[in-house]
């Protein structure tokens, strides 16, 4: 406390930039949107996204500033994309904290999923949010998805703020089998990095390639979907 400070007032340390006091951020209230998109799973992903909050920055998942938007740009944002999915096996590359692949997995209860990730801390938040939530449709897999020796052929895979495309691909395609496809969640910039990625389109026989835009009038932010199928 400082020379000047009144007796029995906290004051608070100067914060680094770019940081905050959590004592001052609050989660995002649940947006109407999460029950049409979630349905009878609405509970889940209320467990889910509570556990992600009290945790998330603890564990290094998420940023420190993410709360007041976690519904609407992280969880809503990836459950948008549930609907292009098929039932079968769907792996998740790179999935972190569990965005997309446990958000989908909540919503798809119909869906099989491998969740791939490297890192060991993240391995275990993954296993431990499959535990606590009593998903049965759910397998994690620690490995590099260049690694990963599956039992299965994918039917399916999606990807989230992992790399650019033309370092994806080679990643994603060799994990799905033929006929199948990548469900790659990706930004502003998605053609771009299909027109960057051309090579690597031709060299793993992706066809059908597209940008997909999702949650137009229903989500404060659409999510981009490049989609292709592999042969």
């Amino acid at each position: 406390m400082s020379e000047s400070a009144t007796p029995g007032v906290r004051v608070p340390e100067p914060l680094a930039p770019g940081t905050a006091d959590p004592e001052l951020v609050e989660l995002e209230k649940e947006p109407a949107e999460a029950a049409n998109l979630f349905g009878a799973q609405l509970e889940l992903i209320r467990a889910f996204t509570g556990n992600l909050a009290d945790q998330g920055e603890i564990l290094g998942l998420i940023g420190p500033l993410e709360l007041p938007r976690l519904w609407s740009r992280h969880i809503l944002n990836c459950a948008i994309v549930a609907p292009l999915l098929r039932p079968g096996l769907v792996g998740d590359v790179g999935s972190g904290s569990g965005l997309p692949g446990l958000v989908l997995a909540i919503a798809r209860p119909d869906v099989n999923f491998v969740l791939i990730e490297p890192m060991e801390r993240r391995v275990a938040w993954l296993n431990d949010q499959v535990a606590v939530l009593g998903l049965k449709n759910v397998t994690v897999v620690r490995a590099r998805a260049e690694e990963a020796r599956l039992k299965h052929p994918l039917d399916q895979v999606t990807a989230r703020a992992v790399s650019a495309l033309g370092k994806l691909i080679p990643l994603t395609a060799p994990l799905v089998r033929s006929g199948g496809e990548l469900i790659l969640m990706k930004g502003e910039g998605a053609q771009r990095e299909i027109e960057a990625a051309a090579k690597a389109i031709r060299k793993y026989g992706l066809r059908d390639v597209e940008v997909i835009t999702l949650g137009a009038g229903v989500l404060p932010e659409v999510t981009r979907v490049i989609r292709a199928t592999v042969d």
